[in-house]
């Protein structure tokens, strides 16, 4: 049985939940993604604000409707007793077939946890989509590879 990873959060869990919420945003699948939210959960993602788990579905679904080849991946960026800030970037094609545009994504997130489910209450993102060619991309080998690509100052 998975053991809930619940606040106060150490650096060894906060690590740990931010992992698993990139494995879970890699699946692309939006009703598997909500779980980990609180059901009045709220959002903030870029410009678009939602409130609770049928709005976070609508959401992920349009969202992924649109990028495609979708690879994530989340750093730890800093945490407290309940809350998590995280640096992600994800890159993904603008066409079903990957004959359109490339794009990486940029971002921060700030995460709120209730402390008795360890479920996220909140999530704040804010991000930059940026056109790259298909030769710039850092994450082709698939999101189970995605902690082998060096990302360092210099590439931000």
């Amino acid at each position: 049985m998975l053991k809930v990873l619940r606040p106060p959060f150490t650096l060894e869990t906060a690590l740990r939940k931010v992992k698993a919420a990139e494995k879970a945003w890699n699946t692309r699948n939006p009703p598997q993604v909500s779980l980990s939210y609180t059901p009045d959960s709220i959002w903030r993602n870029r410009d678009t604000f939602l409130q609770g788990r049928e709005d976070i579905v609508k959401f992920l679904t349009k969202k992924w409707e649109k990028e495609h080849f979708y690879v994530l991946r989340k750093d730890l960026f800093s945490f407290t007793d309940d809350k998590i800030a995280v640096q992600f970037f994800y890159e993904w094609n603008e066409k079903p077939d990957a004959s359109g545009q490339w794009f990486r994504t940029y971002g921060l997130e700030d995460w709120t946890f209730e402390r008795e489910t360890g479920l996220m209450r909140k999530r704040m993102m804010s991000g930059n989509d940026v056109r790259i060619t298909e030769t710039e991309r850092w994450f082709t080998k698939g999101p189970e590879h995605v902690d082998e690509v060096e990302i360092t100052e210099r590439h931000l």
